[in-house]
């Protein structure tokens, strides 16, 4: 068997990094990690917590894909919030759409400029 200790990152493919960190910076509120190397392409890490969230800029090979229109029901990424209520109305004032959990707890569901599907759970 295999011994996992921890999530380390999670990578998004972005197509636009000025559109991405104008999302992930200017609504969302994250900082950007100074210490990324320079791989040779585009991107931004975040530090959350323990673990971090890598933005990578490729070309997209998600364009052509239909997401679900629940985010739930797609790949994504969770983050814990304190209460979604704060997250409901900044996402409405920016006209990012988003879903209420299906199950009825406490968590949102948003997609980020390129159809990253984001949970934001407070349970």
């Amino acid at each position: 068997m295999i011994k996992i200790n921890r999530l380390m990152h999670t990578g998004l493919i972005i197509s636009n990094l000025e559109q991405s960190r104008a999302f992930y910076e200017g609504l969302l509120g994250f900082k950007p990690n100074p210490h990324r190397p320079n791989f040779g392409f585009e991107g931004v890490w975040y530090d959350i917590g323990e673990n971090q969230v890598h933005l990578m800029v490729v070309p997209n090979p998600y364009t052509e894909v239909v997401h679900p229109a629940h985010g739930g029901r797609d790949i994504h990424i969770a983050f814990s919030v304190d209460d979604v209520e704060p997250v409901r109305a900044e996402l409405e004032k920016a006209g990012v759409p988003f879903t209420m959990s299906l199950s009825g707890r406490a968590a949102l569901f948003c997609r980020d400029p390129d159809g990253n599907a984001l949970e934001f759970s407070a349970v």
